[in-house]
């Protein structure tokens, strides 16, 4: 039995999920296929259940301040109750997935779709084949595992949410945003924390100020970090873990973690067979338009190996729709993503570094280093860090750089004028809002330090 489609879609996560409905609304037959649940790793064990995780760990800042301000807090963390209300959030959101696709018509089917050629799938539960005009490749990522002895007694991201109980202490390995944010929320629960990392720093490949302000957060909040090492092998301790690290040195952990970054889903897709060629580094080679090297095969989201974050798959999904069943030929531009990193301090971060802006000519660069209004009443001494870099002499704003509560939240509406292209002097035009940390960034008077001619100047 062979069933035909306009698009089949593998996958349902964020950019699979809205692909499948707006191509649907445009009148198109369409058919998703998830193995697992529908929502993919944002909605199910990705964006959505950190934030709520990262809330909860917040609440131990939150009681640290609170006598500051006149409270006396005498409260207690259950871990399985955290764990229930995730659970009951994510599946609400999964069932409003499932709607909004049913909606406009949608066939959701419950199955291992592998990729048999330029138009065809095979459902492997079911062994049935369908033909579609198009597929698209949704499939997102997974957790890299190291090869190393012992790696299958460690937990992933994947894992995390799901505990049965928290560890009494938690070595985590890795050095990017999922290091960070996990390190935060274990400690912030009460547990014991450990990064080691094969780097010098965290957060690579983000501005420098950003990276050393976070690492001099973790460590005030008590996270431990080891630089330029890495886990050679694990092994059963007891009821505990025992690491071995690259230096030799050995020590037990409650749990161990890898966030060593993720890998795209293609293995056993059967791509091969279709003649769609990969990167060096196994997603998917695509056009700015998602389309593969075969024509009737798109891809979006992280198994396309771009910007591994949620948004950029939802609009990746809606140009997909667009440009094939709408007529509407549109490309994401990806140059100007804002970026946010949900530890304690929280990051948020639009445009070029500082390294990356001062070789693009000569540069602004306004920094502020202030201790948040909401420490002023403790004994806290965390600096909040707000950068604004710029072309010279009052230019266009290159990038955006903020450490500290909200970062977040203000990041996302400076990415609206910085993608407008806005100058120095339209943000000095907007009138500041008293008393907040954002203000920072519209009474900026003079550069704390210059790059002229590829020299830093003052600073």
């Amino acid at each position: 039995m062979t069933d035909s489609y306009d698009l089949v879609v593998i996958g349902a996560g964020s950019g699979g999920v809205r692909a499948a409905r707006m191509a649907a609304t445009y009148g198109a037959k369409v058919a998703i296929i998830e193995e697992f649940r529908v929502g993919g790793t944002c909605v199910i064990r990705g964006c959505v259940p950190k934030k709520l995780y990262v809330y909860a760990s917040r609440f131990h800042d939150l009681f640290d301040v609170a006598s500051s301000f006149g409270w006396q807090v005498d409260a207690s963390f259950d871990w399985p109750t955290l764990v229930a209300a995730k659970e009951k959030e994510i599946t609400r959101l999964e069932s409003a997935y499932v709607a909004n696709l049913e909606k406009p018509g949608v066939e959701i089917i419950r199955d291992r779709g592998l990729v048999t050629g330029p138009n065809g799938v095979h459902l492997v539960r079911q062994a049935r084949d369908l033909t579609a005009k198009f597929i698209l490749i949704a499939t997102g990522a997974h957790p890299h595992i190291p090869h190393i002895p012992g790696a299958e007694l460690a937990i992933t991201s994947n894992e995390a949410f799901d505990l049965p109980a928290l560890p009494h202490s938690i070595l985590i390995e890795g050095g990017g945003y999922i290091a960070v944010e996990f390190a935060t929320i274990f400690a912030g629960l009460g547990v014991d924390t450990t990064i080691i990392y094969r780097g010098d720093c965290v957060l690579r490949g983000f501005d420098e100020d950003m990276r050393r302000g976070l690492e001099a957060g973790l460590t005030d909040r008590g996270i431990k970090l080891i630089y330029q090492t890495t886990i050679k092998s694990l092994a059963k301790h007891g009821n505990d873990i025992s690491a071995t690290f690259s230096d030799g040195v050995t020590a037990p952990f409650g749990a161990v973690m890898f966030a060593t970054g993720r890998t795209p889903n293609v293995r056993g897709l059967g791509l091969d067979k279709a003649g769609v060629q990969l990167e060096s580094s196994g997603a998917i080679k695509v056009d700015a338009w998602s389309q593969s090297t075969v024509p009737s095969i798109y891809a979006v989201g992280d198994v396309t190996g771009r910007a591994a974050l949620t948004p950029v798959a939802i609009r990746e999904g809606w140009y997909f729709a667009e440009t094939v069943f709408n007529n509407n030929r549109l490309a994401v531009d990806h140059s100007q993503i804002p970026t946010a990193v949900f530890s304690d301090p929280e990051i948020g971060t639009i445009g070029l570094t500082e390294a990356e802006a001062a070789t693009h000519g000569d540069i602004d660069v306004y920094v502020a280093r202030f201790r948040p209004m909401m420490n002023t009443l403790s004994t806290r001494t965390e600096r909040m860090i707000l950068k604004l870099i710029t072309e010279k002499d009052g230019g266009k704003v290159l990038g955006c750089h903020i450490l500290g509560s909200g970062a977040a939240e203000m990041i996302q509406l400076v990415a609206i004028p910085v993608g407008m292209g806005a100058s120095k002097p339209d943000f000095d035009r907007a009138i500041a809002l008293h008393p907040s940390a954002a203000e920072e960034l519209v009474t900026f008077k003079a550069p704390t330090y210059t790059y002229r001619n590829g020299e830093k100047i003052g600073g």
